[in-house]
């Protein structure tokens, strides 16, 4: 059972997705605004939030950015618009998952049930269970405490960006396909690699590096990507050729 904040301004719609989640055995509260959600999210304690784009007073993705200013609670954005460069902000924008318009329950469900499997901090189905905390490097990350950390600097991760780095650093060195990662971290069977991309991206850039010059993650073009210390820098060569001196 989950304490959901349903946020759609359709009542049709909202009444349809009270019943049946409510038959689900989950706690439903709802409202019809953006501004309302803000509210009831700063007052209450919710597991996950059911957000509409389409809200009178606020653009849904406006009230998403509002809402990460003010918790970490997972979001899923249930959206009629299925252009990619809005999906991709979305997620940027740090949704949790989105679901276009029309969905059934059902689906929703089990979006959701993946969704709570990951915020709720546990290991990953298939996953190892996790060490106290994992070291790559400079590079150190606490499964339990849901922690990390580079050359001794806290991490500020979103929970995907940390599921993500927590994954593939209990497997160093191993280059993880990227259907595994999808299955194991996002809960998906199917999906679009550009979720993983998105996410990558935004790892790289808090850890110092890019997908030109990786030093972390490296992406094996066809395969997956794997998760490794820096390399050790080239030595230097000497200045000018060795003189006789010098080879005795």
């Amino acid at each position: 059972m989950a304490r959901l904040l349903v946020v759609e301004d359709d009542p049709f719609v909202r009444s349809a997705l009270i019943r049946q989640l409510t038959e689900a055995s989950h706690t439903v509260r709802s409202v019809g605004t953006a501004l309302e959600a803000l509210r009831e999210v700063a007052q209450v304690g919710f597991d996950l939030v059911v957000l509409d784009l389409g809200l009178p007073d606020l653009d849904g993705a406006q009230a998403l950015k509002m809402l990460r200013g003010i918790t970490d609670v997972p979001v899923i954005v249930a959206t009629a618009r299925d252009d990619e460069a809005e999906i991709i902000r979305l997620l940027t924008d740090g949704a949790d998952d989105y679901l276009v318009k029309p969905f059934s329950v059902a689906h929703l469900t089990a979006r959701m049930a993946a969704v709570l499997r990951r915020a709720g901090g546990g290991a990953v189905a298939g996953e190892p269970a996790p060490s106290d905390v994992l070291c790559v490097g400079g590079l150190s990350v606490a499964p339990l405490r849901r922690r990390a950390e580079l050359d001794g600097a806290a991490l500020d991760l979103t929970r995907r960006e940390f599921d993500l780095l927590s994954y593939l650093a209990g497997r160093p060195g191993v280059v993880v396909p990227r259907k595994e990662l999808l299955a194991e971290v996002w809960q998906q069977s199917y999906g679009d690699d550009q979720t993983i991309d998105v996410h990558l991206s935004w790892l790289r850039r808090k850890l110092g590096e890019t997908a030109a010059r990786p030093r972390y993650l490296h992406t094996v073009r066809g395969v997956g990507v794997k998760l490794e210390p820096p390399s050790a820098e080239p030595p230097v060569p000497p200045a000018h050729p060795p003189t006789a001196l010098e080879h005795r």
